[in-house]
């Protein structure tokens, strides 16, 4: 009895001394009186004393362990306890720490008792000596401390498995260790709502949680039913089932389950997201209202904390995406220089992890070094929000870069923290700068500002590393992981954004150089001073006979009247309207003409006296016709003929584009004349060549949206695609010259017209142009059978006998379709149709000519071999 007692009495102060747990109490009341008298002796206290006083008054222990032991005492009382597992006859306890399986949902938990002969008790057995109260008010801290480790545990599975299916199985996981089940089953319902699906931690698909869909309905399993009605069940022996509600049981068979607990997991939108069984395996001891309230406080509290958790992550990651949002929409919205945007990127920095200083260097490939013209932004009136740089723009820019210019600091590749990132591309989180060999203390010096904690990360584009930003100390503390994790996800914009910059100055450099470069060949391709003054001396006629008639040809005017000519008939067309008298100035005219001369080039056909024979054929088109033209109109339609083919190269726009020239990689389509009509705006856009300097902005828009549409116009593709609706138009008696679309398609079909005039003049005229037009063709071809390329037959020199078949050919498919059709809408034009009859007339003459030539010297060609045949076969015969 002596050594029953002693063993009970080490076991208790073991207890209570936090070393062991597989003993409990006990005493025979005999025993508990005399130690009962000894307590009452002060001197004579013992820890048996003590133990027996405790067991008698249950609610002092309980009111001290509450008052005076802290729960993280409590919590690593409960740590330091060994767990042992229970044999499988006995059932759980609620005290006991969980064990969880890590290829089951199950969690094993026991607690076992020892009495003094060796046996086995159960823990009922030993509440009597310890209050049922106290072991609550234990369990109620031990709950607590494991709430909170479990909570933290979870949330950290959570933001791991953000995924509903993860989320939900992480909480009942926590949940079954509070209950104390040794397992659980976890059924999603998918999006029909109609079926469930069971989930399990080795498959964490929910779609395809599971193959056979479990259905929402009561008379099946437990999970359906509790689907079903939403309530929560309890079966406390499973041989008796409900029949009516589930007569199958549990959907996962498993015969030594005797116990379930199955609650309904619904959201707070009161939508049901899956089903959760609880059970106990050969335990006698069923789930409680005391398991089923605690679970759903726990179920309540977990997901309200976990939830908080994850609103408070997401908000910090949209509050995280807002900045990087408004840091995108700054920085590219101006990226006037890289100046501009390394503040930017400085001041985005500094806000970003909140610190006191902000530095970027730039990485110099060529010297291996880094450099920072733009070094310090701590002071807030240097902050590139309230910057007057960006609002100043160039002004500012260019102020700012030669100061920063004058302040660069620059030093080795390898020297220093931010040497090493740039060389490595490794962030760098350093608490004590100073006590860091790699800290280069020559910047400090510089700069008088005393570095202490620095967060160093480098930025890259395309796997190299541009540039290295530095924070620097940090206003509240040292910089942490998760200013690491921000400044990562910022540092791509900032590459972005740096690497654009870098080619906006790139771009604005070759802006200027093409725009020095404009001006030098500007000022050689304009007119001279010298030419000017001898155009002056010239006098301007007051009146040139038949220049108004459609029989006057261009050819016979010589090369250095045709500017007085070009002169006479734009100031002809100009004073129409009285507003033009005073409105072009004479100088400007003169040289804008002279200039115009100049920049064609010496090709046998498309070359100044071409452009020339144009700008007169749309002249006397005005002049003739009753036509609806306003006087810009007309003045658009001269100038864009004059202009029409500007620096033409003698070649076609199918060869530019076989070629593969820079012009056909420019204009896509319609190249000669797009070059054509951006020659003449580069005209215009010279000071004292804008013949049009004092129109309205709005008419001088408009001016030259006309002349684009005009020069354009010459191009044949629309000319084909043009025709038929205008044709359309009129053949239904719907044109209107009030119309803007029908008026565009006649100014098109008046300089096709124009553009075709050689085709309509006198036939010595006619044949001499033809003649010169296809050496301009041949040299074409000429150049592509160089260049290994077969030309048209047209273009072929090999085939020039066939010009006069060509020739009818071409008068027939165009010229005649053109002047027909304009005769329609501008019967004063006939004369133009009847000179090209009459020239295809003459072509076809020709045509048929050669081909009697051809068709008699093939006869005499057959004859001759015929004659030579039966000679040679004549002494054979005889």
């Amino acid at each position: 009895m002596a050594k029953r007692d002693n063993d009970n009495d080490n076991d208790d102060l073991n207890y209570m001394t936090e070393e062991d747990d597989h003993s409990s109490y006990s005493s025979t009341p005999a025993k508990r009186i005399k130690l009962a008298n000894a307590e009452r002796s002060p001197s004579s206290v013992t820890a048996d004393s003590v133990k027996l006083y405790l067991s008698e008054h249950p609610e002092f222990l309980d009111s001290y362990i509450q008052q005076n032991i802290h729960s993280n005492t409590i919590e690593q009382w409960m740590t330091k306890k060994p767990q042992k597992v229970s044999s499988p006859t006995q059932p759980s306890s609620s005290t006991s720490m969980p064990i969880v399986s890590s290829h089951k949902n199950s969690i094993s938990t026991t607690t076992t008792v020892k009495t003094a002969d060796g046996k086995r008790k159960n823990s009922s057995d030993s509440s009597k000596q310890i209050s049922l109260t106290t072991t609550k008010s234990l369990n109620t801290l031990v709950e607590l401390s494991n709430k909170r480790r479990l909570l933290l545990e979870l949330t950290d599975e959570v933001n791991q498995n953000v995924s509903k299916a993860q989320i939900l199985y992480e909480l009942n996981k926590s949940i079954a260790t509070t209950v104390s089940a040794d397992g659980f089953n976890l059924y999603l319902v998918d999006e029909s709502d109609t079926n469930m699906r069971l989930f399990s931690a080795e498959n964490d698909d929910e779609q395809a949680a599971c193959f056979i869909p479990i259905q929402i309905e009561s008379g099946h399993c437990i999970a359906g039913y509790v689907a079903w009605s939403k309530e929560t069940v309890r079966i406390s022996d499973m041989s008796t089932l409900d029949m009516e509600k589930y007569p199958d049981g549990l959907y996962v068979k498993d015969d030594k389950v005797t116990a379930v607990m199955a609650h309904p997991i619904i959201s707070t939108s009161g939508n049901l997201l899956g089903i959760v069984e609880f059970y106990r395996t050969d335990s006698i001891t069923p789930f409680s209202a005391e398991d089923e309230e605690e679970s759903l406080k726990c179920v309540k509290e977990l997901f309200t904390q976990t939830y908080y958790e994850l609103y408070h992550s997401m908000t910090c990651e949209r509050r995280l995406n807002d900045f990087l949002l408004a840091v995108t929409k700054s920085i590219f919205q101006e990226l006037v220089s890289m100046d501009a945007v390394m503040l930017k990127i400085m001041s985005y920095a500094k806000k970003l992890v909140n610190a006191d200083r902000a530095s970027l260097f730039m990485v110099d490939s060529r010297t291996k070094e880094l450099y920072a013209r733009i070094f310090d932004i701590g002071r807030e009136e240097t902050d590139v929000s309230q910057s007057s740089i960006v609002n100043n723009k160039d002004e500012q820019i260019q102020k700012r870069s030669i100061s920063d210019d004058r302040a660069c600091i620059r030093f080795p590749m390898d020297k220093g923290i931010a040497g090493y990132v740039a060389t490595t591309g490794k962030t760098l989180n350093i608490i004590d700068a100073y006590s860091d060999t790699r800290f280069n203390r020559d910047i400090d010096q510089k700069t008088g500002y005393k570095t202490k904690t620095l967060l160093c990360m480098p930025i890259m584009i395309q796997g190299n590393v541009i540039g290295v930003v530095q924070m620097i100390n940090k206003k509240n503390g040292h910089f942490t992981k998760s200013d690491e994790e921000s400044f990562e996800t910022f540092a791509v914009y900032c590459g972005l954004a740096l690497h654009h910059a870098s080619l906006y100055d790139r771009i604005r450099r070759s802006e200027q150089k093409c725009k020095v470069a404009i001006e030098v060949l500007s000022y050689h391709a304009s007119c001279t001073d010298e030419e000017y003054e001898r155009f002056k001396t010239y006098t301007l006629p007051r009146h040139i006979p038949d220049l108004e008639l459609f029989e006057f040809s261009p050819w016979s005017v010589g090369n250095d009247m045709k500017p007085m000519h070009v002169l006479y008939m734009f100031l002809d067309l100009a004073n129409m309207d009285p507003i033009n008298v005073n409105r072009f100035d004479m100088e400007c005219l003169m040289r804008f003409t002279l200039t115009v001369r100049k920049n064609y080039r010496n090709v046998p056909y498309h070359n100044w006296s071409h452009a020339f024979s144009v700008a007169h054929a749309i002249y006397t088109v005005i002049k003739q016709t009753k036509h609806h033209f306003t006087t810009n109109e007309c003045i658009a339609l001269f100038v864009a003929c004059l202009c029409h083919d500007l620096d033409h190269r003698g070649k076609t726009n199918a060869y530019m584009v076989k070629s593969a020239s820079t012009l056909a990689s420019i204009y896509s389509t319609s190249t000669m004349e797009r070059h054509h009509f951006n020659q003449t705006v580069t005209i215009l856009q010279t000071d004292n060549l804008n013949i049009f300097k004092h129109f309205s902005p709005k008419d001088y828009r408009q001016m030259l949206d006309e002349i684009r549409h005009c020069i354009l116009a010459t191009d044949l593709a629309l000319f084909f695609e043009n025709r038929p609706k205008l044709e359309r138009i009129v053949e239904n008696n719907e044109f209107n010259w009030t119309n803007r679309e029908h008026l565009l398609l006649v100014m098109g079909l008046s300089m096709t017209a124009a553009d075709l005039c050689s085709s309509f003049k006198h036939w010595e005229v006619q044949r001499s142009n033809v003649s010169i037009i296809m050496e301009e063709f041949f040299q074409q071809g000429d150049d592509e059978k160089r260049r290994g390329i077969q030309p048209q037959s047209l273009m072929d020199r090999s085939l020039a006998h066939e010009l006069p078949k060509n020739q009818v050919n071409f008068i027939k498919s165009i010229c005649l379709p053109c002047y027909s059709l304009i005769v329609r809408i501008l019967p004063e034009t006939k004369p133009m149709l009847d000179g090209a009859k009459e020239n295809l007339h003459r072509w076809q003459e020709l045509a048929d000519e050669q081909q009697a030539s051809q068709t008699a010297m093939s006869s005499s060609i057959s004859t001759s071999e015929i004659t030579d045949s039966s000679s040679i076969q004549q002494p054979a015969s005889s």
